[in-house]
């Protein structure tokens, strides 16, 4: 016969149970609040990558399980939603065949319920980021009419993400996976849909393209905060200044506004954050007129802008190609200046950092606008850049002549290119005698140079300088260039001296 329990210890009891009733009740009133969905990212329409493993994650009852299974399968795959009621399968898929367009469908199923996700179609995806000139719109290039008109490529799929920002990474956007038609390419990036119409011409296969950027922005936004803060240079030039900005402390309302976008961190977390559990082939970006007037501080930061969304994706040194900022004169009209061109010296250092690569665009600028409306160079180039070096199509040449050695002799200069470089004969695209060579002596003053191609070579000489010393080529701010190789790719600018970039008066 059991003694009855003392009174204090039968109060503690009940109001445990009472305790224990109550985190039931509120877990199940959390548990009813998750509604079971994929993330955002995952959409019908899409271009699922080939030949990697695929993540598919979103959010379930904590305890739950979820089963998800694609037509190429044989057996699903079930993993347990934890608890924090997030969810993540992987999965594999199958290489993309060459002409097979066949549309897929891929089903998560948890508690009952079913979401279904079709007409996936297996090939590469690429993503694209970057500023106004990677943001500009098919509606808006040269010859847009009939361009938009011809935009007919249902096997081309693309993701158009709306702007946001945040002060914390987050996982949502805004934006549908449609098919190339003329209505939805319309607003869709230009030298986005010309390099994936590129490549979907030659390799016969899905291309899935997700353009997630926004005009005006400065690169520090699109990287992660604790990146920044773990480098000395990149705290103090970027994240210092923020913290200490009154700005800083207002609230975001998700509405761009100009005088914001050079703000570290808030455009990483809320337009490329959400993309990091997603296989792709590559990354495409363009941008830096925002950043123009930094130099060492804009290397450093694309380095851990590279290295760090790599790290992110968790798919090796991803192919990141890049476009180099075109000729544009600022409103400053004084053809001498070349800070533009210093700034385009520290773009070109980017791709010493493995599996990068820079599209050249000093032929397709504009003096007096921003955005140069010829954008299918620009996509085309960048559609070379991936062929040669991330497909092996190594016939197809993606440099433009680039200076290998200037050698001296009296009164002369003698450029030499690279052979890779030059493997088709120089020329130019006007016939004419190239353009923007300058030669100087001893006394660093630089004077406009007589060109002539000789074989591969260009031969320079002027009577203003008797022994020249150092050579530029289209070193300075707008200079529209007409020196190419025969598959149209512009010679690349360069400087053979060391001398310090002049400092120009503010006015």
């Amino acid at each position: 016969m059991f003694k009855a329990l003392p009174f204090f210890i039968t109060i503690c009891l009940i109001v445990q149970a009472g305790f224990a009733q109550q985190k039931v009740a509120a877990a199940d009133v959390q548990n009813a609040s998750v509604t079971f969905k994929i993330n955002q990212v995952l959409q019908s329409n899409m271009v699922i990558q080939q030949n990697k493993p695929f993540k598919v994650w979103g959010q379930a009852v904590s305890g739950e399980a979820v089963t998800v299974k694609a037509d190429w399968m044989l057996q699903p795959v079930t993993v347990i939603a934890g608890a924090d009621n997030k969810f993540m399968a992987i999965i594999n898929v199958p290489e993309a065949k060459k002409g097979d367009y066949t549309a897929h469908t891929l089903t998560a199923e948890s508690h009952q319920k079913k979401i279904m996700l079709t007409d996936l179609l297996i090939g590469d995806t690429w993503f694209l980021s970057g500023q106004s000139n990677m943001q500009f719109a098919m509606r808006e290039v040269k010859d847009a009419a009939t361009e938009v008109a011809a935009a007919t490529s249902p096997n081309i799929r693309i993701l158009n993400v709306g702007f946001n920002w945040n002060t914390k990474p987050i996982d949502t956007l805004k934006g549908d996976w449609q098919k190339v038609s003329p209505q939805t390419v319309k607003d869709f990036s230009a030298v986005g849909y010309y390099f994936g119409k590129e490549l979907q011409s030659k390799l016969d296969i899905p291309i899935g393209l997700i353009y997630s950027g926004i005009g005006g922005s400065w690169e520090q936004a699109y990287v992660a905060q604790d990146v920044m803060a773990a480098d000395t240079m990149l705290n103090r030039v970027y994240l210092k200044p923020f913290f200490d900005d009154p700005k800083s402390k207002e609230k975001l309302d998700g509405v761009f506004s100009f005088d914001r976008v050079y703000q570290p961190f808030l455009i990483h977390n809320a337009m490329i954050n959400p993309f990091y559990n997603l296989s792709i082939k590559g990354i495409c970006w363009y941008q830096g007129e925002s950043n123009r007037a930094e130099r060492e501080s804009y290397l450093r930061l694309s380095y851990a802008q590279i290295k760090s969304w790599r790290t992110a994706f968790a798919q090796g040194d991803l192919p990141f190609y890049y476009v180099q900022v075109a000729p544009h004169a600022y409103e400053k009209f004084d053809s001498t200046l070349n800070d533009y061109a210093f700034f385009r010296e520290v773009q070109e250092k980017i791709s010493a950092m493995n599996n990068t690569a820079m599209a050249v665009t000093m032929d397709v600028g504009d003096a007096k606008n921003i955005h140069p409306t010829n954008k299918k160079p620009v996509g085309d180039r960048l559609a070379r850049i991936a062929l040669n070096r991330t497909y092996g199509m190594l016939d197809i040449n993606y440099e433009g002549p680039h200076v290998d050695y200037v050698a001296f002799k009296k009164k002369k200069a003698i450029v030499n290119f690279t052979p890779a470089s030059v493997k088709t004969k120089l020329r130019t695209t006007d016939g004419a005698e190239p353009k923007f060579f300058m030669i100087a002596g001893a006394d660093q003053v630089f004077w406009p140079a007589e060109a002539k191609i000789i074989n591969n070579t260009i031969e320079l000489s002027t009577k203003q300088v008797k022994k020249p010393v150092a050579v530029r080529y289209a070193f300075t701010n707008y200079p529209v260039t007409n020196l190419e190789n025969e598959n149209g790719l512009p010679a690349v600018p360069f400087r053979t001296d060391n001398w310090a970039e002049p400092v120009v008066a503010k006015k």
